[in-house]
């Protein structure tokens, strides 16, 4: 049943970027070392300039912002300025140990996310791509499907419950702040 994981009552589940993050807590926790050690769990990083985003943003542009598979699948977030602002965060909380998630405490859902985006570009419809199709495409590309079909609902606790404050917790505000740093014509902002 898909339900809000944070980092003391989750499951870890299965599947290629599950196990390359158990592999690496692995050699993290298991280390011989005296200091303190912090594993941080980034969920999709969001920012201007490239990474996660632009993929979304082409699909849109081309009209295929429409829901992935049946869109239900929820999407775990951060914008790349909380990533920054997270470590420094960890680093004066020195009582702040073992895995950390990274994400926004408001994630949505795909169906959500690409209709943020396709009025951030001032589409009003998107083609749904169905699950079928981007098993084939993740084939051809050379990608693991999951990236986009696997729903990924994390919650911050050990953050929140340490006091920080997201600058961007809404993705609607991350978005905007995309869009102010973006050139020109590549994302003009409906948004608000």
């Amino acid at each position: 049943r898909d339900r809000s994981m944070s980092e003391r009552d989750g499951e870890l589940g299965s599947g290629f970027s599950v196990e390359v993050a158990r592999s690496w807590e692995r050699e993290l926790f298991d280390a011989d070392v005296s200091i303190r050690r912090v594993a941080l769990r980034l969920s999709i990083v969001l920012g201007a300039g490239g990474g996660a985003i632009n993929p979304i943003i082409d699909l849109a542009r081309v009209g295929l912002g429409g829901r992935m598979g049946d869109g239900g699948q929820m999407f775990s977030w951060v914008h790349v300025d909380d990533v920054a602002r997270t470590l420094d965060h960890l680093y004066a909380t020195s009582d702040i140990a073992g895995p950390v998630n990274v994400a926004t405490p408001f994630p949505v859902t795909n169906e959500v996310l690409m209709h943020q985006v396709r009025s951030a570009l001032g589409r009003d419809h998107g083609l749904a791509t169905p699950a079928w199709l981007l098993r084939l495409g993740a084939r051809v590309i050379r990608t693991e499907p999951e990236l986009v079909l696997k729903s990924r609902w994390v919650e911050p606790q050990v953050l929140t419950d340490s006091g920080f404050d997201f600058r961007y917790p809404t993705l609607e505000g991350a978005l905007a702040d995309i869009a102010s740093r973006t050139r020109p014509g590549l994302l003009p902002v409906a948004l608000g």
